[in-house]
């Protein structure tokens, strides 16, 4: 993976407990801070997912189209 540089400004709280972190784990400060920026990001990108989920399944046709399928399923298994 290439890594690229950047600059922030924390205030130094922040970064002392950052250091702490990183430190608990047996990470670098960058490591650390990569992995939640990282983590982040994917639960972004999740909720992001969930949320286009649950828009699809909220549409009347779709909810309509969903029950007949279960419905045609739940016939099937039974015979």
């Amino acid at each position: 993976m290439v890594a690229k540089k950047l600059a922030i400004s924390l205030p130094e709280e922040v970064l002392e407990r950052v250091d702490a972190a990183a430190a608990r784990r047996g990470m670098s400060r960058s490591g650390f801070i990569a992995s939640v920026l990282r983590r982040v990001a994917a639960a972004h990108s999740d909720a992001e997912v969930s949320k286009r989920v649950d828009e699809l399944f909220a549409d009347p046709s779709i909810a309509v189209e969903q029950r007949e399928t279960a419905a045609a399923y739940r016939s099937a298994g039974s015979s």
